[in-house]
């Protein structure tokens, strides 16, 4: 009886504990979720850490601190701008000029510039606040490097969720810088309106890394670095996009890419981007691409998260995880084939439940 007595006192305790450490939890998240929304640049750095984690303990946290954050900024309105080129065509230094032209323009200025990363360590090599140090340092602005490791795309796998954090602190001009161009840097189109696409004057397509594909979904196109002796240069590749786009399907937006030069050290084409970027907000708005194009990304979102948790789920149990190896090792040697493995794995984990 006393053992049943103390271990009945100990179920309750740890009842109480676990009452007590959810009530601290989500006191916790409230008071992060407070400070987001109201601009606090260290919770929002806080916050976009805490939903970029991949412990799984952290999931119900950070599920929680979206929810709330959403509950808190419902009316926000912001552009979403991607921009993406090859490693050396200026994005960086670009995105600073653009992004101080844009608080000039009264806006606040959220980067989240996704790096190289180490394959090893999956931290982030080049760290963007180096390549932008006024914007970094401007109050209006925040900038936010995130390593890709190895997230489809380059971009990192909660990027989105990153965006929605910076909408609720206040900042309504959001860009989303990517690694590079590569098969698979389409991932970044699906996250924002508007995409623009920078390249180098005096190289073609092989040259620069760019797929068709690429381009076909470009909603601009900045030829870079247009100043000095590159400015005859850059004008002739501009010219030979212009020639090259009319032969492409028109875009989703079904609006005319136009192709620009520009440089981020005089500033030339600077402001043409800007008004070209506006002019296509104002266009989509009026014509309700703009709206259908959100809605499309956010169920496009929930699939892909789909796909993850109910991967992370079947990964649970000591028999799913043992299967996944043995099955890992048939695919390696080439005894069955992906599809096979896969098919295999997810029914074995449906005739589990």
């Amino acid at each position: 009886m006393l053992f049943q007595n103390q271990s009945k006192s100990n179920a309750i305790k740890a009842a109480q504990d676990r009452i007590r450490s959810n009530k601290s939890t989500l006191g916790n998240i409230e008071k992060l979720a407070n400070e987001v929304v109201g601009g606090k640049v260290e919770a929002i750095a806080r916050a976009i850490t805490l939903i970029e984690s991949n412990n799984i303990d952290d999931r119900p946290q950070a599920h929680l601190l979206l929810k709330q954050v959403r509950e808190k900024a419902k009316n926000v309105s912001s552009i979403r701008i991607g921009i993406t080129g090859i490693p050396g065509v200026g994005k960086s230094t670009f995105i600073e000029r653009f992004g101080l032209d844009l608080i000039k323009e009264g806006f606040k200025v959220a980067v989240l510039a996704v790096d190289p990363s180490s394959q090893r360590t999956g931290g982030s090599i080049l760290g963007d606040k180096t390549r932008m140090e006024k914007l970094s340092v401007n109050d209006n602005a925040f900038v936010r490097p995130s390593p890709a490791s190895d997230a489809l795309g380059g971009v990192a796998r909660a990027t989105m969720e990153a965006i929605l954090i910076c909408e609720a602190a206040g900042y309504d001009r959001i860009i989303v810088e990517t690694v590079g161009v590569g098969q698979s840097e389409t991932s970044v189109r699906d996250m924002v309106d508007v995409f623009g696409l920078l390249l180098i004057g005096g190289a073609g397509d092989e040259v620069q890394g760019i797929k068709r594909g690429i381009v076909e979904m470009a909603d601009l196109v900045v030829v870079h670095k247009s100043d000095g002796d590159n400015v005859s240069m850059c004008k002739d590749t501009a010219s030979a996009y212009r020639s090259s786009l009319h032969l492409l399907p028109k875009p989703k937006g079904d609006h005319t890419v136009e192709v620009i030069t520009a440089s981020s050290i005089d500033g030339s084409g600077h402001k043409e981007f800007y008004d070209l970027v506006n002019g296509l907000i104002l266009e989509w708005k009026s014509n309700g691409f703009f709206q259908i194009q959100r809605a499309s990304q956010r169920i496009d979102r929930m699939k892909i998260h789909a796909r993850n948790l109910a991967f992370e789920n079947g990964m649970n149990s000591s028999g799913s995880k043992s299967l996944w190896s043995r099955l890992s090792k048939s695919v390696e040697i080439g005894e069955i084939t992906a599809f096979s493995a896969a098919c295999e794995w997810v029914n074995s984990i449906n005739s589990s439940v």
